[in-house]
């Protein structure tokens, strides 16, 4: 896939929606996370060291977490667009990562039975992941997408680490 094959469009929605479901996340992430801290641990005490982690991570350090997080699709959208080595497959990676985190928010919330942040956009974005989905798949066979939907996920979870690892950093210096 590149510009050619995919509208280009469609390759630039992207960080735009990145934008929309990770600005609901920053306005409510600590907050909620405050709130439901006591009642997520007693539901759920495998989950204590993560419940602690996210309720030490301030909406200024997920700020800084989330920026990260954009400044590097900003940079696999343009490198697609220019059409570098893999940088079509990088992109799809990225979004087909994106695209399936829409449902950990809405298995979040089956299981929590309450909003989690990130479950508005989530499911509003449905249509838009389907749609995507569909474009990338009119492109890519079967196989190359499910490998390149594992190394997005895998990507993510390791980026996660470090964009929250550098939230930290940064509330560590200006507190």
């Amino acid at each position: 896939m590149c510009y050619r094959d995919m509208d280009l469009f469609l390759i630039i929605s992207f960080p735009f929606a990145f934008i929309i479901h990770d600005a609901e996340e920053i306005f409510v992430q600590h907050q909620w996370v405050l709130t439901h801290k006591d009642g997520l641990i007693r539901r759920f005490p495998k989950a204590k060291h993560i419940v602690h982690h996210l309720s030490g991570l301030t909406t200024k350090a997920f700020t800084i977490a989330v920026i990260e997080e954009f400044v590097l699709l900003i940079f696999a959208t343009v490198y697609a667009i220019a059409r570098g080595p893999f940088g079509a497959e990088l992109w799809i990676a990225l979004f087909m990562a994106f695209a399936i985190h829409f449902f950990v928010h809405i298995v979040q919330w089956l299981v929590i039975r309450s909003y989690t942040p990130g479950l508005a956009t989530s499911i509003m974005m449905l249509p838009y992941a389907y749609y995507m989905i569909s474009a990338i798949c009119a492109t890519t066979p079967c196989g190359k997408l499910a490998m390149l939907s594992t190394i997005g996920i895998v990507l993510m979870i390791a980026n996660l680490i470090f964009a929250h690892w550098l939230g930290y950093r940064f509330k560590e210096k200006r507190a």
